[in-house]
């Protein structure tokens, strides 16, 4: 019997999906990939692509079909029904934060589900939408199994001096410590240097996740030591909507100010980042379309604190090896990664104009003595290696 395995990457406003077949030699093979997109606004969509990028849907929703997670989760599973013709066998989740307990995926049961809810207090915007498809799937095929992946387990290899905050031990002891995230990208990116750039695949290298959430990571011999994230996925590099390193007593003064807690929240992660500084939009492709001032001075900006985590990445490790640019804007946006690299100029680091403009996969100079290189993640894939991982080893069908 063909083993299939689901793999169910859910968002607060979309969630994404890809279909792999276990062939020989345990290898995944995709063979359907899309994304219900614009959850809780007017104009929700459902696509679908098959193994060779093919359309198989491109649905227009009413906005009453989409408009919360679960009605979402609805529609996505009466057209995945329809489409597989039968459940797959084994789902794999992405999971944003798995605390200091998991560090590695786990079988979900019910006591491993209460665990992550309890979790919600450290990712509140992020977790609750995670496990939402954990709990339908659950109620309506009982047996099927699913898998927890996180995206703090990769870090669990940083030292302690990366992981704490210089706070008293009692705040530590309760979980208050950097965690770092995108660590089913980042882990995706070590198991494919080997193949992409084997010259730094050993080294101390920083791979940089820059998308709609951003964040920056120092690995030594494929390992995480050390990630500009830390407690929360607010920290660290400046992105779409939220602002990254802030000096937290901004926090308190906007409290004192009479803001809510629920006004600083959405700030913080809605009305900030690039959206805040540009007046515009937090989309790197609307800034970079645009003439503004303020659309520049935002991708100036982002670019100006990018370098300076590159820096202090590199003093983490005590030298630099490579840099590995990921996810949507670090593969695709090629003024985003020259803006930064010109900045890491001192280090180094010089591109290659006309590698860059067609995306790598090396995009430095020759005469740079750091490589440079664009390496496309696939966190779904990650997740199915994960899951297929698991159940091999506890003997599932």
């Amino acid at each position: 019997m063909t083993r299939t395995i689901l793999v169910v990457n859910a968002g607060s406003s979309s969630i994404k999906f890809q279909l792999f077949e276990v062939g020989p030699a345990a290898a995944l093979l995709r063979r359907l990939k899309g994304r219900l997109e614009g959850i809780g606004t007017e104009h929700p969509r459902l696509l679908a692509w098959d193994e060779k990028d093919a359309s198989l849907a491109d649905l227009t929703l009413q906005p009453d079909q989409a408009a919360t997670g679960e009605a979402a989760q609805a529609v996505l599973g009466r057209w995945l029904a329809t489409h597989l013709g039968g459940p797959p066998s084994a789902v794999g989740h992405r999971i944003v934060h798995g605390g200091s307990e998991f560090t590695k995926p786990v079988l979900i049961d019910e006591a491993v589900l209460t665990r992550l809810e309890a979790l919600v207090q450290l990712a509140p915007l992020h977790q609750p939408h995670n496990l939402a498809p954990i709990r339908s799937i659950r109620s309506r095929v009982p047996q099927l199994p699913q898998v927890a992946c996180f995206d703090t387990a990769f870090h669990a290899s940083m030292p302690e001096l990366a992981r704490r905050f210089a706070i008293p031990e009692s705040l530590y002891q309760k979980g208050v410590r950097r965690y770092g995230f995108h660590g089913l990208s980042y882990e995706f990116i070590a198991s494919r240097l080997p193949a992409v750039a084997p010259e730094i695949a050993k080294g101390r290298v920083i791979v940089a996740h820059l998308g709609s959430g951003a964040s920056a990571c120092a690995m030594v011999g494929g390992r995480s030591v050390d990630s500009t994230m830390g407690f929360s996925t607010l920290d660290g590099l400046p992105m779409g909507t939220r602002p990254g390193q802030l000096d937290p007593g901004v926090v308190l003064y906007l409290a004192r100010q009479g803001m809510a807690e629920w006004e600083v929240e959405h700030l913080l992660y809605h009305d900030s980042g690039l959206r805040g500084l540009s007046g515009l939009s937090g989309d790197v492709r609307d800034l970079l379309a645009s003439p503004l001032p303020a659309a520049v001075m935002a991708l100036e900006y982002f670019a100006y604190h990018t370098a300076q985590a590159f820096a202090a990445l590199a003093s983490s490790m005590g030298r630099l090896d490579g840099i590995v640019f990921t996810a949507g804007v670090g593969e695709n946006a090629a003024m985003i990664r020259a803006m930064i690299c010109q900045r890491c100029f001192w280090m180094g680091v010089k591109l290659d104009a006309g590698r860059n403009v067609i995306h790598g996969p090396r995009i430095s100079a020759p005469a740079s003595t750091v490589p440079v290189y664009v390496i496309p993640t696939d966190e779904e894939q990650m997740v199915a290696c994960h899951t297929l991982a698991l159940l091999d080893a506890a003997g599932a069908p």
